[in-house]
């Protein structure tokens, strides 16, 4: 168990003779458990009150994620919900499914959970650039001084990659946990550990889509809170004249 998922080879893609380790193929399970939910959910979508349990069960995951990204930030929530839902159904699943005896969950690969914090990085300027435009989203890393640029760029990069060790770290040591509690006490005491290892996946999952939303929409909100400033400077002006 100790051994890296990223050495442990599930199998070879057959003419190639291409070794996959159990970090790709377990993703490649967990994509296909998604799309195959999202499949059952949306393949006939209906309104009015009979709908299918899929289609409701669906309806409510999405209306509770649209609900947590308008609660965080001042802008419109359809902007960020594919990528932030994304982001938070795939590590859910992947710590969901570690209940499952020997799998091997992604997430407890640290090139798993860097390739996601990579994507958040990537889309912090994506996200900056589309809420602000490019001018305005150069400038931030020109405050307060045009001397903090790498400082401001240092802060991103390593604010992204601490999300991809916090992640990996928390989900190996419960795989790692629920292991050495299996070999010691095989059937009584595996079962609080995994309700335990399953409370803390979800947790993680939500840890790090709010994180990743608050960097991709920082940009939007410094925008609101400049535009809110001058609004009450300007109030406070015309009011004194």
């Amino acid at each position: 168990m100790l051994e890296l998922y990223d050495e442990q080879i599930a199998f070879y893609l057959p003419y190639w003779n291409i070794p996959v380790n159990w970090t790709i193929a377990s993703t490649w399970i967990v994509m296909v458990i998604l799309m195959l939910v999202s499949w059952l959910a949306t393949r006939h979508l209906k309104t009015g009150n009979k709908v299918s349990h899929w289609q409701t069960g669906m309806e409510v995951l999405v209306k509770a994620i649209h609900g947590q990204i308008h609660e965080m930030t001042s802008g419109n929530p359809m902007t960020y919900l594919p990528f932030i839902g994304t982001l938070f159904l795939f590590i859910l699943t992947c710590n969901l499914l570690t209940l499952i005896p020997e799998f091997k969950t992604p997430t407890a690969s640290l090139s798993t959970t860097a390739a996601l914090a990579l994507m958040v990085l990537l889309g912090i300027p994506f996200f900056g650039i589309k809420n602000a435009g490019l001018k305005r989203y150069l400038k931030k890393y020109l405050k307060p001084s045009p001397a903090m640029l790498p400082f401001n760029i240092l802060s991103e990069l390593t604010s992204t990659g601490a999300m991809a060790v916090r992640l990996f770290g928390n989900v190996l040591s419960g795989v790692i946990i629920g292991s050495i509690c299996l070999m010691l006490v095989p059937f009584i005491l595996p079962l609080p550990m995994q309700v335990l290892g399953l409370f803390t996946g979800m947790i993680q999952a939500y840890i790090f889509a709010m994180l990743a939303l608050m960097y991709i929409s920082s940009v939007h909100e410094e925008e609101e809170n400049l535009v809110s400033s001058q609004d009450k400077k300007q109030a406070a002006i015309n009011e004194t004249i």
